[in-house]
C-alpha cells in the first residue's frame, strides 16, 4: 500500500467506537452531532456526565467526564490547590475547573493521528481511567466544597485507607 493509498482511505468516526461501548455497558447516551457523544454514568459516589468529542482537525478523541456538583465561587481556589495535588498523582488524565460554570471535570485525549482508528479496549480503558479517577478523588473534593476543609487534608482523608477489621 503506498502513502496515498493509506491517507485516502476512508476511516469510520471514533465516535462510532464510543457508541458500541455505551451499549455494550447499558448506559445511556446522546450523540449530540456528528463529533460529539454524551453519556451517563452511575457511580458510587455521583452521577457523571461523559462527553467525547471528535476533534477533526487535530485528530484527536477528548474525554471529559463531568462531576454532578458545582463549586461555589469561595471555594474554588481551595479546589484549584486540591486539583493541583491531585494532578501529579496522575499518569493519565487530569482534572480541570471550569471557573464560568464551576465544574470539576476529568479530561483526557486520544490522539488518532494520521487516520488511526480507536478500539473498544482503548475507549473502555479511557472512560475507565476518568472513571476510577473521578471516584477515588469525589470524596476529597467534598471535603473541600462541603466540609471546608484545606486541600492536603481532603486529599490526605479521601486517601486515607484502613485495612483488617476492627
Amino acid at each position: 500500500m503506498s502513502l496515498i493509498d493509506f491517507t485516502e482511505r476512508h476511516h469510520d468516526n471514533p465516535l462510532e467506537v464510543v457508541e458500541r461501548v455505551a451499549s455494550t455497558n447499558g448506559w445511556s447516551f446522546e450523540r449530540a452531532g456528528e463529533d460529539e457523544i454524551t453519556i451517563l454514568v452511575t457511580g458510587k459516589w455521583t452521577d457523571y456526565q461523559v462527553s467525547y468529542t471528535w476533534m477533526f482537525d487535530i485528530e484527536a478523541l477528548h474525554l471529559a467526564c463531568a462531576f454532578e456538583f458545582k463549586v461555589p465561587e469561595r471555594c474554588r481556589g481551595e479546589v484549584q490547590q486540591l486539583i493541583s495535588l491531585i494532578n501529579e498523582q496522575l499518569w493519565v488524565g487530569h482534572f480541570d475547573l471550569w471557573i464560568k460554570d464551576g465544574l470539576v471535570m476529568f479530561r483526557h485525549a486520544m490522539v488518532l493521528a494520521g487516520g488511526l482508528e480507536p478500539s473498544n479496549q482503548q475507549c473502555q480503558s479511557v472512560l475507565s481511567t476518568a472513571l476510577e479517577a473521578c471516584e477515588g478523588y469525589f470524596p476529597a473534593f467534598q471535603f473541600v466544597v462541603w466540609a471546608g476543609k484545606q486541600a492536603r487534608a481532603a486529599l490526605d482523608a479521601a486517601m486515607f485507607e484502613t485495612s483488617g477489621e476492627a
